[in-house]
Parts: structure tokens; sequence; C-alpha cells
């Protein structure tokens, strides 16, 4: 377990709620296709080297200078067909910038010309296919029924459709968001590592049974995943919408207070009554992908689903791998004056570093 967590601590920062997508809107009228890709300024600046001067920040001249090599990166890695006939283009939208919850994104409109009235579209998407192989296309026709789809670089054409099922994709985001998510990965292995201890007045002692320890753990995972799947859901459907900073602030704070509880409990009440209160925080984190689609209504139930069973998915994988060995390891020595301490103060360290970042738009860790 403490080689699992001292890997995870000395990856970039970057891996801090940062997975890559882009985002693609189809609006269809008979023939005519209009397609918006934004695609996120960091990911075109780790393969076109954006940052002409080095100093870490992307200015607009900087952006607006590259702007034909970002619409050849956009054309080589993204086409698409319409009953295996290719549209002809009708011309291109004029450069611009948008923010979304993961940073800011370059957006590129096109127009189309197709050879009969689209009901599909097979997409071949292949963009940062060889330098990101997290990175993943969402997909939805603006307007239609059918669910948004998950593209994945280098898969070959994929249907996006008025009656298309995308919920497999979606599961497998939410995967992929939770794994990608190191603030998230962080406090649940915090949890884990006294979920199988019990306090005694200022500190912890370890439980006598491992049934009273996954039942501690299940306490914890349910009140967590009750928690943020409320605010997941608010915050994918625009409900609420609290700045993205705050939340990722907040989201490190969560971290740290978590890791000083494990080294000197001083949180009151029930574990599972804080771990439901910063629960509702990872929640807003969690809607990033589905927020930046903007679905609404029944649109979003079905991804919203499939997004939640895969964040769920995740964390019981990170659980199902951490609970065996801390239920091991629970009343010995090296885990108690060591284990336990050093990869919560890790942790707290770690955290505290993300909450300057993030509440200071600093940057501490490269």
């Amino acid at each position: 377990m403490i080689r699992a967590l001292i890997l995870l601590l000395f990856c970039t920062s970057a891996w801090a709620h940062q997975s890559s997508e882009a985002y693609l809107r189809y609006r269809v009228d008979g023939a005519e296709v209009e397609q918006r890709l934004d695609v996120a300024l960091r990911d075109l600046d780790r393969d076109l080297g954006l940052d002409a001067d080095g100093d870490g920040v992307l200015s607009w001249g900087e952006v607006r200078a590259r702007w034909g090599d970002i619409e050849r990166l956009a054309s080589d890695g993204l086409r698409f067909t319409v009953d295996g006939a290719a549209c002809q283009s009708n011309g291109a939208g004029t450069p611009q910038l948008d923010e979304h919850s993961d940073g800011m994104h370059a957006v590129l409109v096109t127009r189309w010309r197709c050879p009969a009235a689209v009901q599909a579209l097979a997409i071949d998407y292949r963009l940062f296919a060889a330098t990101d192989a997290g990175h993943r296309g969402l997909a939805r026709l603006v307007g239609a029924a059918g669910e948004p789809l998950v593209l994945v670089p280098g898969a070959g054409p994929q249907t996006l459709s008025a009656s298309g099922a995308g919920l497999a994709g979606f599961v497998f985001e939410g995967m992929a968001h939770i794994a990608s998510g190191l603030d998230h990965l962080l406090f649940l292995a915090t949890l884990i590592l006294v979920a199988v201890w019990k306090r005694d007045g200022a500190g912890w002692v370890p439980r006598l049974s491992g049934r009273s320890a996954v039942v501690e753990t299940l306490k914890l995972v349910t009140a967590f995943t009750v928690a943020h799947s409320i605010t997941l859901g608010l915050a994918a459907s625009g409900a609420i919408d609290p700045p993205s900073r705050w939340v990722e602030s907040l989201i490190a704070l969560t971290v740290l207070l978590a890791a000083l509880d494990n080294i000197r409990p001083f949180v009151p009440g029930p574990r599972w009554a804080m771990v439901g209160l910063f629960g509702l925080v990872h929640g807003v984190g969690f809607a990033g992908p589905l927020k930046d689609l903007g679905l609404r209504g029944a649109e979003l139930v079905m991804p919203l689903l499939g997004f939640n069973v895969g964040v769920e998915l995740g964390q019981l994988a990170a659980v199902a791998l951490l609970l065996p060995v801390a239920l091991l390891l629970r009343g010995r020595t090296v885990y108690r004056r060591w284990i336990v301490p050093g990869a919560s103060g890790a942790v707290a360290t770690l955290a505290t570093l993300w909450l300057a970042e993030r509440s200071l738009a600093l940057q501490l860790l490269q």
C-alpha cells in the first residue's frame, strides 16, 4: 500500500483533476452540418508548443498566431462521413476561446454541405491518439433525442445519431475520470487507511474484527456515494454552478482535512458524516465533462446514470485494492508508526500545495 501511495504522490500535479476531453457539437439542418470543436489549450500546447515565450502562460496572441496549425491538427484528427460519403466544407468560423470546467479551450467552428439529408454521422476521431492515451472526445447532436457519444481516439469510425446509445461509453468515462483524478483517489485512500481502526480518545486503535472494518468502509463509501451523486446531478444539469476555482480549492481542502484527521483525529461526530459533507464538494468536481456538454432534461438522464455508475465502479476498484492490505496490516507496529502517519503526512503536504495553487492561482508543482 505505501509503495502505491508514494507512486501516486510523486506523479505530476496535472493528474489532479486534469482528465483530457474535447467537446463536439453538431447542428444538422437537412444536408447542412455545423461542427463545433472545443479542444483544451493545454492539450494543444503539449502537441504544438504554443507557449512561444516559455513563461508557462498562454496569451491570446500566442494562440492566435498558431491558429492555422491548430486548424490543421483538428482537420487531421477529426473527420466524418454521411452514408459513407464525405461532405464539402463551406468555410470556418472566426478564432475564439471558451472556458470549460477543465480550463480554456480553443473553439473551431466549421460548416459542411453533405450529399444528402443527414441522419447519422460516422466520426473518425484521432485527436491526440499518439500523445495522450487517456484523451476522449464527447460528441452530441444538438436538439436530438439520442445520447451523446464518447469518442476514443484511433478506434475507427463511431456513429453519432439521434437514436444512438452511449451509455457504455459514459460508464467508461466515469471510471476514467476518477482514475485520472488524483485528488479523489487520495481522498479515498486516506479514508481507507484508518477505516480499519476506531477512535480511542485522541487517537486510533485497531479494530479487533475484520467485519467491523468492512462495515465501517461500507459506511464511508455509501456516505460519499450518496452525497456526490446528489451534487453531480445538480451540477451536471446546471441547477448549481459554483466557480470552478472554489470547487477545486474546496476539494483540496477536504483531502487535507481527511489526512490531518488520520494523524490526530479532531473532526467531531462519526466519520461517515464528515465524508458525506465532503462528498457534496467532490460531486460538483465530478460533473465537469457532463456539464460542459450542455445537456439538459431527458437527454441528460442516461449519460448521467452511466457516468455515475462508472465513478462508483472506479471507487470500488480502489477499495478492493487497498482495503485487504489495510486489514492485513492494521495491528502491526509498522502500520501504526510509519505507514499511516507517513502516507497521511505526504497526502496533507500535497493537498496543502494544491490548495495554495488553486486558491491563489500559483504554479508550485510542475
